[in-house]
């Protein structure tokens, strides 16, 4: 049976936008229709560079565009909600950049309207999807070194400060938390659950945003030690600590990676996933069979995910302070 070509509109023309393109050109039975800026100019350019048949100046048109199956959204944070709203309102398959949006209230009003309108919805958490993640998973869930005893996870860089630069926004969502500290976050989540407690502390910018985060999560029997920040470079690794062993997922973690495994006696094992894309296509891949099979849930990402995420997000800003609204 002939495999139906999915055709993509991408809502943003940013730096995230540009990857997944790159990515979504090397999938097959996939197609970049159309790129939609609130500037013409540049979504002419990105559909140049990424060879997307169309170019809008606003974001109305391309949902209405009826030969797109799905579209991708890579604006700020703030604007995931509405963005969303407005594609689910066209009956149009999204696939929403994480955060899936600012709150547990928003993205709550998104998941209501992706069942009421019965269209596709997901999050754009693409670290779920990548093999070498998927196999920690695994090796975690069959206690390969024994009983999870100890995550250790950290994600950093240090980005040149400007106060009007997205990152350092506080109104859109920027800071440490909900750009960079999301993947310890949901690391922790994915292979020790929701924790018994959460202690956190934070340090700010000027502006508001938070330039650094440092969570515990603390369990009956473990912890995880998770880590953001906008104020130095670092490893970017998540250390396992089990009863018998360590699995290390190698910097950067949440982007293709190799696993280092070191048992008992100090062997180490080091694997390689052979990966050829940025990473991107992985998730996209997944979508696309979403669509191709009427799902209008993941079931690897699913919607509970997302609440689990977005709901202890909440709870970390609760506990240093940080208020978007």
């Amino acid at each position: 049976m002939e495999t139906k070509t999915i055709n993509w509109g991408i809502i943003g023309a940013g730096k995230i936008a540009s990857k997944f393109a790159q990515d979504l050109n090397s999938v097959s039975n996939a197609n970049l229709h159309a790129i939609a800026s609130r500037n013409l100019e540049k979504a002419e350019q990105f559909a140049k560079d990424h060879n997307a048949y169309l170019a809008y100046g606003s974001y109305e048109e391309l949902v209405q565009d009826p030969k797109i199956d799905a579209v991708y959204i890579a604006t700020p944070h703030s604007f995931h909600k509405a963005h969303t709203t407005l594609s689910l309102n066209h009956n149009k398959a999204v696939l929403c950049e994480k955060p899936f949006a600012m709150n547990l209230e928003e993205v709550e009003a998104m998941i209501q309207l992706s069942k009421e309108k019965n269209v596709l919805l997901m999050e754009a958490m693409w670290t779920i999807f990548l093999p070498h993640f998927r196999y920690v998973l695994e090796l975690i869930n069959k206690k390969h070194f024994g009983k999870l005893i100890e995550l250790e996870a950290d994600f950093g860089f240090h980005p040149v400060y400007d106060k009007n630069s997205r990152v350092f926004d506080k109104s859109v969502g920027g800071g440490s938390l909900l750009d960079i500290g999301i993947y310890p976050v949901f690391t922790a989540l994915s292979t020790m659950g929701n924790p018994n407690t959460i202690e956190a502390n934070a340090d700010f910018f000027p502006t508001g945003a938070d330039s650094e985060c440092h969570i515990i999560f603390k369990y009956n029997t473990s912890k995880a030690k998770l880590k953001s920040t906008l104020l130095e470079k670092t490893k970017t690794e998540a250390i396992f600590h089990c009863e018998k062993g360590i699995i290390k997922i190698n910097g950067r973690f949440h982007e293709p990676s190799s696993v280092t495994l070191i048992d008992e006696n100090g062997n180490k094992e080091h694997k390689t996933f052979n990966y050829s894309t940025i990473g991107y296509s992985y998730e996209i891949e997944h979508f696309n069979q979403l669509i191709r099979q009427d799902k209008t849930e993941s079931d690897i990402m699913t919607f509970e995910k997302s609440r689990e995420l977005i709901s202890t997000l909440d709870k970390i800003r609760g506990l240093i302070g940080l208020e978007y609204q």
